[in-house]
């Protein structure tokens, strides 16, 4: 027998033993047999405020600029600072914001009796020239970038590396660098 006919054969023992040997007392729904997602139950929906659930669907209907300009001005207005994702802080228009709102930040933590600042920034403030190479591969295994993005990061010194770094582990990085030719600061 071919493949495809010994397939259907025994699709055909299968459901010929199914319906004779098993006996269902009722019929199960597609409902029943799998869990709602959350994205399609609706108990929380109808249990929300009207004036919320109308908002929700005309941000719904938004495309996906209009949302990020909604996310942006909301923002602003609410005076939402930007989080930074991930170990370090990423070039651009959000890049170049994050480092004005961190000494204000400083100063008011350092307001309180003096105390031994425990958590560092981490900025390369520049390399030799002939390190160049090296400089690029300690800063691509340190902060898990390719590459190219390492010696775009490299090039780009003056650069914030890591942010809130534990003081031990930040001397660690700042000794490995100068040990290759680079110059780090703790902040």
């Amino acid at each position: 027998m071919s493949a495809p006919a010994t397939r259907a054969l025994r699709r055909c023992v299968c459901n010929a033993r199914s319906s004779s040997t098993y006996v269902r007392a009722a019929p199960v729904t597609l409902a029943q047999q799998r869990p709602a997602r959350r994205w399609q139950s609706t108990d929380a929906t109808a249990a929300t405020n009207p004036k919320i659930a109308s908002i929700v669907d005309q941000i719904s209907q938004l495309t996906l600029l209009e949302t990020a300009d909604l996310v942006s001005t909301l923002k602003a207005r609410l005076n939402i600072p930007d989080m930074p994702m991930g170990g370090f802080v990423a070039a651009g228009p959000g890049g170049a914001a994050a480092p004005a709102a961190a000494p204000a930040a400083e100063e008011e933590e350092a307001a309180p009796p003096a105390q031994e600042k425990s958590l560092f920034n981490l900025k390369l403030e520049k390399f030799d020239a002939a390190a160049k190479p090296k400089v690029i591969k300690e800063i691509k295994a340190m902060l898990g970038l390719s590459l190219v993005d390492s010696k775009k990061f490299v090039e780009s010194a003056p650069k914030m590396m890591k942010e809130a770094v534990p003081k031990e582990e930040a001397e660690k990085i700042v000794e490995a660098l100068k040990a290759i030719g680079a110059t780090v600061t703790m902040e």
